[in-house]
């Protein structure tokens, strides 16, 4: 789905989360509330260029996994899009996961981390030297016995945490 001039980031007080105007009334609810959110997230904006560029990238890198519908694709890059540039910078929680102790180098933008409780899929969608912003591509998953990560959130990791993609069928794409 191709972003449109007409694109808006909107604030939802009622629902106290960012959402993405798509015209036609279609909106869609990103799990980022408004307390997570930059200072000039909280007024209604236009989709910048940056951004569109942005959300075509991982549209396109995700549809060529062919694992995802093209909805879903729509849905996981708006919210690597929101993540990337509308989140206020985050501390990395690495705790909650196990790390990493293979060899190969990761260039895959899909990827898994394991929590204590089970492995899931994450994108990322920035990264320095040190630590990657992921969000949560997996329904209901646990970082502990008692905390879940809702489906799209955002989390920072140390880079030691990031396993290579273990799925096979989406094993066929690099970042």
């Amino acid at each position: 789905m191709q972003a449109s001039k007409e694109w808006r980031w909107i604030r939802c007080s009622h629902r106290n989360r960012l959402l993405v105007d798509l015209g036609d009334d279609l909106q869609l609810c990103t799990p980022f509330r408004l307390r997570q959110l930059t200072e000039d997230s909280l007024h209604s904006v236009d989709m910048s260029v940056d951004e569109a560029a942005f959300y075509r990238n991982v549209y396109d890198y995700l549809l060529g996994f062919k694992v995802w519908s093209e909805p879903q694709c729509c849905q996981i890059a708006l919210n690597a899009t929101a993540a990337k540039f509308h989140l206020l910078p985050v501390q990395a929680k690495s705790w909650f996961f196990k790390s990493y102790t293979g060899g190969q180098p990761l260039v895959d933008a899909v990827i898994t981390l394991h929590s204590k409780c089970q492995p899931g899929e994450f994108l990322i969608v920035d990264h320095n030297q040190e630590s990657s912003l992921c969000i949560n591509l997996t329904h209901g998953f646990m970082l502990d016995e008692n905390i879940e990560l809702e489906q799209f959130q955002a989390i920072k990791v140390l880079n030691d945490r990031v396993h290579p993609l273990i799925q096979t069928q989406k094993l066929t794409q690099t970042a």
